[in-house]
């Protein structure tokens, strides 16, 4: 399969794993080896300045930490907007891409536009997100820099499949259980 890097996969409704429903995520990486991703659409209770407060020179200590996936959820991952995408350790998509952990605390800062932190990832080994798109697991869409620092993450997933329009705007107004419709 083709690679879905810089797309978003927009959990389809019969997803019920606890960990991905209702997401959306950001594929950072997917190749042969597996792919990388992060859930821009699940905020954590716990803010920077509570969780990693090294990272108060980048963001604002207040903003909250998001939950990037159940893989290594001890790690830290930043997702950024770089002046010269360049200075990305790997790009999603256009200038949107990843600080390397090597970053000096000095040097966060220097040419990011925005950023937003993330605490675990979503991992996905050879060829298995291939067969869960295959499978109907994912919708996918394009990505914005809008969406990945969007001010409203818990309206994430309607706003996507709203913007795709057609049957996917049917499934963005479903209850969380049509059961109790």
């Amino acid at each position: 399969m083709e690679s879905v890097r810089g797309q978003l996969l927009i959990a389809a409704p019969p997803l019920r794993d606890p960990n991905f429903w209702r997401t959306v995520v950001l594929v950072v990486e997917h190749s042969a080896e597996g792919a990388l991703g992060l859930v821009l659409n699940r905020p954590a209770q716990t803010t920077i300045g509570e969780a990693i407060p090294q990272l108060a020179t980048l963001l604002d200590s207040d903003e909250s930490v998001f939950v990037g996936g159940p893989v290594q959820p001890q790690g830290v991952m930043v997702l950024a907007r770089f002046e010269d995408p360049a200075d990305s350790a790997l790009i999603a998509f256009d200038d949107v891409g990843l600080i390397g952990i090597g970053a000096h605390e000095d040097e966060l800062d220097l040419g990011v536009r925005a950023a937003r932190a993330f605490v675990g990832h979503s991992g996905w080994g050879p060829g298995q997100l291939d067969a869960e798109l295959e499978r109907g697991d994912w919708i996918l869409a394009p990505a914005t820099h809008g969406d990945a620092f969007t001010e409203r993450p818990l309206e994430l997933w309607s706003e996507v499949l709203l913007r795709k329009g057609g049957q996917y705007a049917l499934l963005a107004r479903m209850p969380p259980d049509p059961s109790v419709n």
